[in-house]
């Protein structure tokens, strides 16, 4: 951690366990349970749009994911393979169909709406893939402009925040359970951190799901913008093996995965106590929620304005194929 994060951190773990507070209170109350993950967010968006978050704390709250990755890596202790035996290949084709269904049906409505084709793909990586971890290493493997970067991750970031907030409500009003929200939300939802946060606040049970889901569905980021670089650069495999590339695409890799899974070996295996997982779990679900106060103190809604009529529609409509598509692929496989 850089001296200058440190005010930043302090903000997020502080709205963190304000938000942890407030839960306990008004579900000790009797009252309908407030999700801590939920509130995280909501504080951490009114603070920022309120402007009560000062320059000092920016540089702090931009390095959220720091606490999403080792809050997701302790949750991997809670994870047993021997649950997911018989689950697995369904959950796997589910991830496929819904990737392969949706990347296709939102570049055609980019290209529906008169977008650059290259901010379709950016759209389509975002939506399908892995939210704007996917733009990032996808733009300059395609050479899209800035402002078509700036304008996807705002229009994948605008909506991502929208399925936290909504989708688990939704569901719970459906009576989908904790299994089928935890597939849904991790073939749905745009972005890890937005997974995560909409995972856990159905439940603990969809949260695991959810994350483990997640995971699987982000290795395929990494030959898909190969895929797209060799494609849309009509360049040759040699080519797009270059070391630039090479590099950037390494970085599409969620390396802390293996951390993930290997604390979920562990338990698998049999080597926590139930004190142990209890302990792991609670300080993973700490982190978690501090991740999420970040994802709202780093909303600006005034910066949307920038991103105009067409991606948001495109965005949004991309948003509820995916969810569609998943709905679909739950109904028919599990």
């Amino acid at each position: 951690m850089k001296k200058e994060q440190l005010p930043g951190w302090i903000l997020m773990i502080t709205v963190g366990v304000i938000s942890m507070v407030l839960s306990n209170q008004v579900t000790a109350g009797g009252k309908h349970p407030l999700e801590a993950t939920a509130l995280a967010v909501v504080i951490g968006i009114l603070a920022r749009n309120l402007g009560l978050v000062p320059k000092i704390f920016h540089s702090g709250i931009k390095t959220f994911e720091k606490f999403l990755i080792w809050g997701v890596i302790l949750i991997g202790a809670t994870l047993n393979f021997k649950d997911f035996r018989m689950q697995g290949p369904k959950m796997l084709s589910i991830i496929l169909v819904t990737m392969l269904v949706s990347y296709f049906v939102i570049f055609a409505l980019g290209r529906l709406f008169r977008l650059p084709w290259s901010l379709s793909t950016l759209l389509s990586v975002g939506t399908t893939i892995c939210g704007g971890s996917a733009i990032a290493i996808t733009a300059p493997l395609i050479k899209a402009k800035e402002e078509e970067t700036s304008y996807a991750i705002g229009t994948i970031t605008l909506w991502g925040l929208a399925a936290i907030l909504i989708y688990p409500k939704i569901a719970q009003l459906l009576g989908a359970t904790d299994i089928q929200f935890g597939v849904f939300a991790g073939t749905a939802i745009h972005a890890t951190p937005q997974v995560v946060g909409a995972g856990f606040i159905f439940s603990d049970i969809a949260g695991k799901t959810a994350t483990a889901v997640k995971l699987v569905r982000n290795c395929f980021m990494a030959p898909l913008a190969f895929l797209i670089a060799a494609w849309f650069t009509k360049a040759s495999i040699d080519t797009a093996k270059k070391d630039k590339q090479r590099v950037n695409v390494a970085r599409a890799f969620p390396w802390f995965l293996f951390g993930y899974f290997i604390m979920a070996g562990l338990n698998t295996a049999g080597y926590f106590t139930k004190t142990g997982i209890d302990n792991l779990t609670w300080l993973g679900r700490f982190l978690i929620i501090i991740s999420m106060a970040g994802i709202g103190l780093n909303t600006v809604f005034s910066a949307f304005k920038k991103v105009g009529f067409r991606p948001l529609i495109v965005g949004l409509i991309g948003a509820l194929v995916v969810a569609g598509v998943s709905i679909t692929m739950i109904a028919l496989v599990m």
